[in-house]
């Protein structure tokens, strides 16, 4: 009984030293796991800055071909422009959209013109029957490409 009485004394003194260290230990590996001890603001700082000033401010000649094609559509077709942005909503009827292919759906916002679905899909919508966001949630589409998926889409629900 005394050998026991010994064994755990010792094994409790190891453990209880051991366990007064791992505080110290586990801030030591999270600052190496996270970039030296730096602070969360630190860590969520923004990858890069947009200087839209600057960029501005460069005189550049008018670029000849740009001009050239600036009423044709963009190099983008319907299709692209659907499966990358449209097919989020319009795949599975979202917010009121009408489905892909879904000729009923289609039919009541056609007879209305192509004109006014140009415009509610470059503008955006809301409505009651839904919201359509403008050129469907992504600036970076040109007019001609939001055009471009609104035929497409059309083709296809007939």
């Amino acid at each position: 009984m005394v050998i026991f009485g010994i064994v755990l004394t010792f094994f409790c003194y190891v453990f209880v030293t051991h366990h007064l260290d791992v505080p110290a230990k586990v801030q030591r590996d999270r600052n190496v796991q996270l970039g030296g001890g730096s602070g969360a603001a630190e860590r969520t700082q923004p990858v890069g800055q947009l200087d839209v000033v600057a960029a501005a401010e460069t005189k550049r000649e008018p670029d000849k071909t740009a001009a050239a094609t600036a009423g044709a559509p963009s190099a983008q077709s319907g299709q692209k422009v659907y499966e990358g942005t449209c097919v989020a909503c319009h795949g599975a009827g979202i917010a009121g959209a009408p489905k892909f292919g879904d000729a009923k759906a289609w039919k009541k916002r056609v007879a209305k013109g192509v004109d006014a679905l140009y415009k509610s899909a470059i503008k955006g919508l809301q409505g009651s029957a839904g919201v359509m966001p403008a050129k469907g949630g992504n600036a970076g589409l040109s007019d001609a490409d939001v055009k471009a998926a609104v035929d497409y889409m059309v083709a296809k629900s007939k």
